[in-house]
């Protein structure tokens, strides 16, 4: 049976801790409900407004680190006190990401191109989600076993295209023309912020390298059921929402 923190008790101890605090946050199944199409994510209600007032207290700082690109990640509205952090620590608001060399841009062409062949495999609900230097594709609205196929041969055929990597999630499987890592992104913003702590809060397996890269003093918090190497959890967004309020 899986066991939950409190968020009063969570958000005591995360307030306890040695400060500067950096928190970084994951949206999708911690600020906002998980839907079956990204364009249909809203933030809980709140939500908004809780990790504004986080964001304003001396000596935190709060980031957004999503594997949405900056443009899906728009639609939120996190306020200017906000870090806003896309594509998996590529992207980052209000600074230009490094444009893509000749060979990345080929490599991406060819993923494409084997994740439209994926969809097709998948069938009826299957869609492909496009970023600056990664290609998704989604089957969570596909048939579950033509799905769940393509995704393993999609895995598969990206593995013989060199220099390309791959990164699975809930019922999606994302191609990426150059590296990214949420972790490595994570742990530059504690080191610019000379944080004394870092926390994070994710959901997905794309945020577990994030909960791999902080120390014994840091703080990893999962959101839901799933496996994780996190020693604390929440048990949906609501839980995130109470413990951000707490902490604030």
């Amino acid at each position: 049976m899986t066991i939950y923190d409190d968020p009063h008790e969570l958000a005591r101890m995360v307030a306890a801790a040695p400060r500067p605090l950096m928190v970084g946050l994951d949206v999708d199944g911690v600020l906002s409900p998980l839907v079956d199409h990204a364009a249909d994510a809203t933030l809980l209600d709140g939500v908004a407004d809780a990790v504004s007032a986080l964001a304003e207290l001396d000596s935190v700082r709060v980031a957004v680190v999503s594997g949405r690109s900056l443009d899906g990640l728009a639609q939120f509205g996190f306020g200017p006190d906000v870090e806003v952090i896309g594509s998996h620590g590529m992207e980052v608001r209000h600074r230009p990401m490094d444009p893509l060399d000749a060979t990345e841009s080929r490599r991406l062409a060819e993923l494409d191109a084997l994740a439209v062949d994926g969809a097709e495999r998948a069938g009826e609900g299957a869609w492909i989600e496009r970023k600056p230097a990664s290609v998704v594709l989604h089957v969570r609205q596909a048939d579950a076993v033509s799905g769940s196929a393509a995704l393993d041969g999609l895995r598969v055929a990206a593995e013989r295209i060199e220099g390309a990597t791959a990164k699975s999630g809930s019922n999606v499987l994302e191609l990426f023309a150059r590296h990214a890592d949420k972790g490595a992104m994570l742990m530059h913003l504690a080191r610019e912020f000379r944080a004394a702590t870092t926390v994070f809060v994710g959901d997905d397996v794309t945020d577990e390298d994030a909960f791999a890269r902080l120390g014994a003093n840091d703080i990893a918090i999962k959101v839901g059921d799933a496996d994780t190497i996190a020693w604390h959890r929440l048990h949906d967004p609501a839980a995130v929402l109470t413990w951000l309020r707490a902490l604030t």
